[in-house]
């Protein structure tokens, strides 16, 4: 009986799978069209980072550093990033849940550097302006890839400060050779992205999996079902902890975030790391 389940089971999702393909084909070819870096783009969007890299050392321009409230951002300015690689210290993963879902977020990853010093990298959809994002939509090549270099303020504040949005920061529990081997991956990949535009796509180039192929890491659902991402990237033991739970709690700055923002801006990175050090130190 178990066997012919199996059996029917099979054929009875062949032709679903089969017309998702078909559907997934038909949306794509559809929108066929080379990939632009020439779009008016939505505001936050609209700068396309020049990286410069040597063995020892790389710089980034612009980083975005804008400043927010919750009505909405309140300055809009830019600064250049230079940071030599034996300086970085840390790698941590940041996890915006989509409110009302468990399933779907936006990560990103913070870079950390001695002397308290945070860069920022999330891979969004560059949306034009006026353009609202649809995850179905992006199936099928609407939006071309982005990757924003940003400072730690800008990137937690604008989520949890103007978007009310959550905000959990976990540390990554990779080695240094490996912290700066994905760094380096990942400013080889904004270089070439500036030269040479691609298309986001929800299923195989969303923020989630830009960041694990940018790893060497394997296809995992997580990569989807980004909501899991942080669940899933502790079950590998990338996230250090003996319960997932009380990794989860710790990680949340949501509150931390948004107190901060009343502070001066050359404090947002160490008061934020030296509180997220107390957390995990006494765990």
């Amino acid at each position: 009986m178990k066997a012919m389940s199996a059996w029917l089971a099979a054929r009875l999702f062949r032709p679903a799978l089969a017309g998702i393909g078909i559907v997934l084909a038909a949306g794509t070819a559809g929108c066929a069209t080379a990939p632009r870096a020439d779009r008016d783009w939505f505001p936050y969007l609209a700068p396309t980072a020049q990286v410069e890299a040597s063995e020892s050392r790389f710089s980034v321009a612009p980083v975005s550093d804008w400043s927010y409230a919750s009505t909405g951002p309140t300055a809009e300015s830019y600064v250049e990033a230079a940071y030599d690689f034996e300086a970085l210290r840390e790698v941590w993963f940041v996890l915006e849940p989509q409110p009302g879902s468990q399933l779907a977020a936006h990560t990103f990853l913070l870079f950390e550097f001695e002397g308290d010093r945070l860069l920022g990298l999330t891979i969004e959809a560059r949306r034009e302006r006026n353009e609202e994002y649809s995850a179905l939509r992006g199936i099928f090549n609407t939006y071309e890839l982005s990757y924003l270099w940003g400072s730690a303020r800008d990137l937690m504040t604008r989520r949890a400060v103007m978007l009310e949005h959550e905000v959990f920061m976990y540390p990554v529990a990779i080695d240094d050779g490996q912290k700066r081997a994905l760094l380096r991956s990942l400013l080889t990949r904004a270089d070439a992205l500036e030269r040479r535009p691609r298309y986001y796509n929800t299923l195989f180039s969303n923020c989630t999996n830009e960041l694990a192929k940018a790893a060497g890491f394997n296809w995992a659902p997580a990569y989807i079902l980004t909501g899991r991402s942080d669940e899933y990237l502790f079950r590998r033991g990338i996230i250090p902890g003996d319960d997932f739970a009380r990794a989860h709690a710790r990680s949340d700055v949501t509150l931390l975030v948004r107190a901060l923002n009343a502070m001066r801006p050359d404090a947002f990175d160490s008061a934020l790391l030296g509180e997220l050090r107390r957390r995990n130190a006494a765990n």
